[in-house]
């Protein structure tokens, strides 16, 4: 701390200080220093003997004089710090130790913080991407808001589908229901369910024991027809309609149907009946008065204009799982689908109704063939053994676990088969097909171990 030169307030010139109120020196302030000290030893005299004892170097140094000098802040700030431990002074508990978290503490979110504390910017995005891609997929897909995101036009489309789905089937004059029906209906509907909540679709469940108001002109089994015409009405927004018997069973649900027909529709179906023709239908139509269309084997070639699609078995159309369109033609077709003049006049020929009315009215009708497509009956409706042949080696018709087929429809079970036996090992086969990661590694390593140490498989 330098000495200050200015003048003493006090007028004989004197220091309020006692340290500076000297009796022998001049400190009035009002005189500069001297030349000459006390002893009469000039101040040039002085620096020349201070330097000859310092052997001729100057005492002080500029600041930063030297390389090491100049960067040893820059050399030290890159070197790692580690940090040992809090450090216990009487200085740390009075700022940090008062009810308040310490970042410098012992516990995991203190170690947390100090570890993202030494973490570089550019890694800390990085985390940040990481962190928020892994929250996205908990999001959306497992909680409820999946069914939303995938039901929205711009994203999944899944509210342009409905599954119409066959249930109840206790009912009508001609019917009993039993315990195994009851269970055959449980895992189907169960089914259904799970596969349009994963995808969003509406799922339509009908009451088949309304068939009961068409017991008394016998026409029981009729009424897929009028149950769509009826979805038709209550599903505005909607597209697609895909009718489901109750005897059916999705082995895929990881399938979409976006994926697995309608974004390809035109190379997943066939509009050529000729391709195949259990039924030996002459196509196309040659009479000379019909337009280019009518008498073309593959209508306007046009997938746009496909309004139904139907799978074919060993025997003909299969109404057992088939796709309708909304559309005008659709309207049209079912109103003439379901005329009771027609059904009147050839009910008692029509050994499977509704299904046989179709194939009446593919046949005779040139205005049904164009906008109708047919699809491998694998692709929706593989059948089991037993059902089109007792061998069930038809590569077009039945299942194959290899080729992990979408669905299987037990049709004809109730005739000399056991639907719920058959419903059950497909269930339990799916759910072989479909475990997920944490399934697999509970059955295939720790349920062998448990049955080593125990002699017991566990069902885990």
């Amino acid at each position: 701390m330098s000495l200050s030169r200015s003048p003493s307030p006090r007028e004989d010139g004197g220091w309020s200080s006692p340290g500076l109120a000297n009796a022998y020196v001049d400190v009035s302030g009002r005189d500069s220093p001297s030349a000459r000290g006390t002893d009469g030893a000039s101040w040039e005299s002085a620096k020349r003997k201070t330097a000859a004892v310092n052997g001729g170097h100057a005492t002080f140094a500029s600041q930063n004089s030297g390389f090491f000098n100049r960067h040893i802040r820059n050399i030290s700030n890159s070197l790692p710090t580690f940090h040992i431990g809090r450090e216990h002074s009487y200085a740390e508990k009075e700022k940090l130790g008062r009810g308040r978290w310490a970042p410098g503490g012992s516990g995991l979110p203190s170690r947390i913080w100090s570890m993202m504390g030494r973490t570089s910017r550019k890694l800390k995005l990085r985390l940040l991407i990481v962190l928020a891609f892994v929250f996205a997929i908990i999001l959306f897909y497992t909680t409820p808001l999946h069914y939303y995101w995938r039901r929205a036009p711009f994203l999944g489309g899944g509210k342009k589908f409905v599954i119409i789905l066959a249930a109840n089937q206790g009912g009508g004059v001609m019917e009993w229901k039993g315990p195994r029906e009851w269970a055959i209906e449980r895992d189907s509907v169960r089914n259904k369910r799970k596969y349009a909540a994963k995808w969003g679709y509406d799922l339509e469940i009908v009451d088949m024991s309304t068939k009961k108001r068409y017991a008394h002109e016998w026409r029981e089994s009729w009424e897929k027809v009028d149950t769509i015409r009826n979805c038709l009405r209550k599903y505005p927004e909607a597209e697609w309609f895909w009718w489901l018997d109750l005897n059916t069973f999705i082995m895929e649900p990881s399938y979409s149907l976006q994926h697995h027909i309608f974004n390809n529709i035109a190379s997943n179906t066939y509009r050529d009946i000729n391709d195949y023709n259990p039924l030996n239908i002459a196509h196309p139509f040659t009479d000379p008065y019909l337009d280019a269309e009518s008498r073309s084997p593959v209508g306007d070639n046009n997938p746009s204009s496909i309004n139904l699609i139907v799978p074919q078995d060993c025997g003909g159309f299969n109404l057992g799982s088939f796709f309708v369109k909304r559309s005008q033609w659709t309207d049209r077709l079912l109103d003439v689908w379901w005329d009771p003049v027609s059904y009147e006049q050839k009910h008692m020929e029509w050994e499977h109704k509704e299904q046989d009315a179709l194939e009446s009215l593919y046949r005779s009708h040139p205005w049904i063939r164009p906008h109708t497509a047919f699809i491998p009956q694998r692709k929706v409706n593989s059948f089991p053994p037993g059902a089109c042949g007792d061998e069930g080696n038809d590569p077009r018709i039945h299942y194959n676990e290899a080729d992990r087929d979408f669905l299987v429809n037990m049709a004809g079970c109730e005739w000399g088969r056991d639907c719920w036996g058959e419903m059950y090992n497909y269930r339990e086969l799916s759910n072989k097909l479909n475990r997920t990661w944490w399934e697999l590694f509970k059955e295939e390593l720790v349920a062998p171990l448990v049955e080593k140490v125990t002699g017991y498989r566990p069902r885990l």
